[in-house]
């Protein structure tokens, strides 16, 4: 099972995203634990995560998550977050995750 946190401001504005995201990785068979985390609770939550994921209004974490965290960091794209498409968030996720493994 994978573990992808997504993070924002407060978590709260990532809730939408995160449910599109779980209903892609269910359409496709994917075994994801997928969760929304504001900024204050992603050291704790990306501890064990697989991937990270940040939404345009914490981009300022970025470097420091990628220092201080195991797991690979990346910006959610502009036009997917605020499309909500849980889709391509998702394959984002993934190829963060494939990428990681093949290193």
């Amino acid at each position: 099972m994978y573990k992808i946190v997504i993070c924002c401001a407060s978590g709260m504005s990532t809730s939408l995203l995160v449910e599109k995201m779980k209903r892609s990785a269910r359409e496709q068979g994917i075994d994801a634990n997928i969760i929304a985390v504001g900024a204050g609770q992603v050291h704790q939550e990306g501890e064990n995560a697989d991937c990270i994921l940040l939404g345009p209004q914490v981009l300022y974490a970025k470097d420091k998550l990628t220092k201080d965290l195991n797991a690979p960091c990346a910006m959610i794209s502009m036009r997917d977050y605020g499309m909500m498409d849980g889709e391509n968030v998702l394959k984002t996720a993934l190829s963060l995750i494939e990428n990681r493994a093949v290193h």
